[in-house]
């Protein structure tokens, strides 16, 4: 099974009391794969999982396999603990959630940032104590440090045929460029999830985007990883204006994309675990730029619908 394309990383409905709202979470499911998703992350960073418990984690993970019944692949994380013992436990918690590919973080992997050799050395205990017959992918997460994988340690995980998928944070088009020809034998696929060189990416290799304005406009990066090959101005013309609205994550995400699903009906509430504050107080204006960025989003659906590539 490839795990490649629009992957969204998925968001976690709550309600008023900060619950965890499953009925939004399987409207949120289907959203995302009527909007163009590949493969759904879920128990994510974008979920929340620093605040959720495990049971929380392994919820949310059966929910979104089951409401997707097979339509797209399901892979998920939960990967936040310090000690091995209690990463091992969620792992295998995962695993059996029946999802598709279980993701490691990479910071968990070499906590204190000690290098290859602890890293390695964490990752075949972790492999020990699980099953022979998972399928694994990495995440290099940047909470809570951002642990950019090596180009030999990039060689060494592609060496493992049950490795499949990289989301790949390093935010720069060379580092992709280079993972892509490092990976280019084997079975693990890099995947960027930066929204600036998202297009950029594609062209260079990279098997979709995987960032969080997955959450907002999927379906528009769908068509351009659809048509990365093609010349047309307006391929580029979607691409610079995806670019330019992820800029918008640094207005309170995940609240900031929680607000739309809210305003379109899909969720309850725009409540967040990780954000305390309100950010229609915190970040002024942030429901107009919001407003803008769905209009023009309407705006190049409509010009997509009007060209035929």
């Amino acid at each position: 099974m490839n795990i490649q394309g629009i992957i969204p990383v998925m968001l976690t409905p709550f309600n008023d009391n900060n619950e965890v709202d499953y009925e939004s979470l399987r409207k949120l499911t289907d959203w995302y794969i009527e909007n163009g998703a590949d493969t759904l992350f879920a128990a994510c960073q974008s979920s929340e999982i620093q605040f959720l418990s495990l049971e929380e984690r392994v919820k949310i993970t059966e929910t979104v396999i089951d409401q997707a019944n097979g339509r797209v692949p399901v892979v998920a994380s939960g990967h936040i603990s310090d000690s091995l013992e209690k990463q091992i436990e969620e792992l295998n918690a995962i695993y059996a959630t029946g999802a598709d590919a279980v993701i490691l973080i990479t910071n968990r992997l070499d906590i204190n940032n000690e290098g290859t050799a602890t890293l390695k050395a964490h990752f075949e205990t972790l492999l020990d104590h699980l099953p022979k017959d998972i399928t694994l992918g990495l995440y290099e997460c940047p909470a809570p440090y951002r642990r950019l994988l090596t180009d030999e340690e990039i060689s060494y995980f592609a060496s493992f045929d049950n490795m499949v998928v990289l989301k790949d944070v390093s935010c720069d088009l060379e580092t992709v460029k280079r993972r892509v020809q490092l990976t280019k034998d084997s079975n693990l696929k890099i995947v960027n999830a930066n929204a600036a060189i998202a297009f950029e990416a594609m062209k260079a290799g990279s098997e979709g985007f995987s960032g969080v304005f997955n959450n907002i406009h999927p379906d528009l990066y769908a068509w351009i990883y659809k048509n990365k090959d093609s010349n047309h101005s307006l391929v580029q013309e979607v691409a610079h204006f995806l670019a330019v609205s992820g800029a918008a994550e640094s207005f309170g995400y995940p609240a900031f994309a929680k607000l739309m699903h809210k305003q379109m009906g899909i969720f309850k509430t725009y409540n967040c675990r990780v954000i305390k504050d309100d950010i229609l107080v915190k970040y002024w204006a942030v429901d107009v730029l919001l407003d803008h960025i769905v209009k023009g989003s309407d705006l190049y659906r409509e010009k997509i619908r009007n060209v035929n590539l």
